[in-house]
């Protein structure tokens, strides 16, 4: 298992700039952020029944901070950004925002957290209040697949 990546939800701008800790681009990995939206870029199939969901925690806990989140999936790979392998992809984590565009590179910001090394969990710093959470698998190039995967919301509060 990998070590959890640890983001702090309340980024100052530089700090979101140099990738919040976890998954910085590197030449394989296209950088999404401020990077105006992509025209054409072809989008990914994905395996029939393929689904991500939130392992931990539970819809409606109530927690306290740091949240430790454990992403899982079930008839795809979990393959690092810019890996192409068919039937794959990596976890993008959604908190307390939607996705407005699934034909487009996810945007990466400190509501659109990338784990394009193919983490499978993450710690949050999350201040306290209610927040909902939500996963979505992007494939190679940060596209979400065709037709997406995507997990249930889920609901927590912070204590």
């Amino acid at each position: 298992m990998r070590a959890p990546t640890v983001i702090t939800f309340a980024c100052t701008f530089a700090w979101i700039l140099s990738g919040c800790g976890n998954d910085q681009s590197t030449p394989s990995e296209p950088a999404t952020e401020g990077a105006p939206a992509a025209v054409n870029m072809p989008q990914s199939a994905s395996a029939p029944g393929a689904a991500v969901f939130i392992v931990s925690p539970a819809d409606g806990d109530t927690v306290t901070t740091p949240v430790e989140v454990q992403f899982g999936i079930s008839g795809m790979a979990i393959a690092p950004a810019g890996d192409s392998l068919e039937n794959s992809g990596h976890h993008h984590l959604l908190v307390d925002t939607q996705l407005a565009e699934l034909t487009q590179p996810i945007p990466k910001d400190s509501q659109q957290i990338h784990f394009g090394k193919g983490q499978t969990e993450a710690i949050l710093e999350l201040e306290p209040g209610t927040h909902t959470l939500q996963l979505i698998l992007g494939d190679s190039n940060h596209i979400p697949h065709i037709p997406p995967v995507v997990s249930d919301v889920i609901t927590i509060t912070v204590e």
